[in-house]
């Protein structure tokens, strides 16, 4: 097979066997791996270029990804293997986590804390998107209880600061009390604490 490359829009190479394109990458990792247009490779060395291709686009995925927020391991695996094959994707993932960047147990501690402090979710809600985030079930119950025991965390003060700000036009309205009381109980509230909550504003003891 004869090898050829092709330069791309922006910094993408284009590389053809046998005049036919195969695969894309970058400059940077085919100035580290460059092979002469017109060489002849043969079938190993083609598969071995190909997977250090695919697991230099896992790993610059893996970077970009994280460089916007944190991502579980099972989360970020997913959304790499939309463009790229399980072993890249599980050996990226395997090299950011030994890296340090990539900590289910630190992403879900931050997590849990955001929700409960920014969010004012329900600990129904804060497992719920937890787990959406492809988290362990078992992580996330014991960071929810770590979090708990060690905060000053309380769900009537939750839901006081929710009835005060964002419900507090909702009061208002016709039947107002009963709608607020609906969409906290929909949040995963208990009706119990709702209740405590409403009394202890409408008696000030807030």
């Amino acid at each position: 097979m004869i090898i050829k490359h092709q330069s791309g829009r922006g910094n993408k190479i284009h590389l053809l066997l046998d005049d036919e394109y195969v695969v894309t990458t970058n400059v940077n990792f085919w100035l580290d791996h460059f092979i002469a247009d017109g060489t002849e490779i043969d079938e190993e060395q083609w598969e071995q270029l190909l997977d250090d291709i695919n697991y230099n686009k896992a790993l610059n995925k893996c970077g970009d990804f994280l460089s916007r927020r944190d991502y579980s391991v099972k989360e970020l695996k997913a959304k790499l293997l939309r463009t790229v094959d399980e072993k890249s994707a599980d050996t990226a993932i395997n090299r950011y986590v030994e890296a340090g960047y990539l900590n289910d147990d630190r992403y879900c501690e931050r997590l849990i804390e955001y929700l409960f402090t920014v969010k004012k979710y329900s600990k129904y809600h804060v497992k719920q998107e937890c787990f959406k985030r492809g988290l362990p079930e078992q992580l996330i119950s014991e960071k929810i209880q770590d979090y708990l025991n060690e905060s000053e965390y309380s769900a009537e003060d939750a839901i006081i600061e929710l009835i005060n700000g964002k419900y507090a036009s909702k009061l208002e309205k016709e039947d107002g009390k009963n709608k607020v009381i609906s969409a906290l109980m929909r949040k995963g509230f208990s009706y119990s604490d709702i209740s405590s909550a409403f009394y202890r504003i409408e008696n000030d003891e807030i």
